[in-house]
C-alpha cells in the first residue's frame, strides 16, 4: 500500500481522533498525521500545509457535527479556496450517522464518500483501493 504525506482527521472528539490517528499509524500508511478539533483549525492546517510547500493531505477524514465550523460550513469555506495540491485531497465525511439529508447536503462539495464511526482498518484499506489505487 502507498505511503502518504499527510492524512487529516477533523474531529472535536479527542478520543476519536486518538483512535483514528492510533489505527492509522500502526497501519503504517502515512507520515504525517494532521490533527484539527473543528472546521476552522482545519481550514488553518490546510492553508498551512498547502502553501508553497505544496504538501496537502492526500485524505482527510471529516466529521459532520463541530463547534465553531462544522463540517458543511468547512466543505463551503475550503471549496472557496485556492491552492496547489486542493485537486488531489480526498474527503471522506466519518460520522455517527447516514442521514439522507446530509448526503443531499454535501452533493455540491467534492465528497468523495462516507463512512460510519467507528473507523475501521477495512474502511480505510478500502478508500485506499478505490481513491488511490
Amino acid at each position: 500500500m502507498k505511503t502518504f504525506n499527510s492524512i487529516m482527521l477533523v474531529d472535536d472528539d479527542s478520543t476519536t481522533n486518538f483512535m483514528n490517528e492510533l489505527l492509522i499509524q500502526e497501519m503504517g500508511i502515512t507520515r504525517e498525521v494532521v490533527i484539527a478539533k473543528n472546521g476552522q483549525e482545519a481550514l488553518d492546517q490546510v492553508e498551512a500545509h498547502c502553501g508553497d510547500a505544496g504538501t496537502c493531505p492526500e485524505l482527510i477524514l471529516l466529521d459532520i457535527n463541530m463547534p465553531v465550523l462544522n463540517g458543511f460550513d468547512f466543505l463551503e469555506a475550503y471549496q472557496k479556496r485556492d491552492f496547489k495540491g486542493k485537486e488531489a485531497t480526498v474527503i471522506i465525511m466519518l460520522t455517527t450517522s447516514l442521514n439522507p439529508q446530509d448526503l443531499e447536503k454535501v452533493k455540491p462539495f467534492n465528497v468523495a464518500g462516507f463512512l460510519n464511526k467507528p473507523l475501521k482498518e477495512n474502511d480505510l484499506q478500502e478508500v485506499f483501493t478505490r481513491f488511490f489505487g
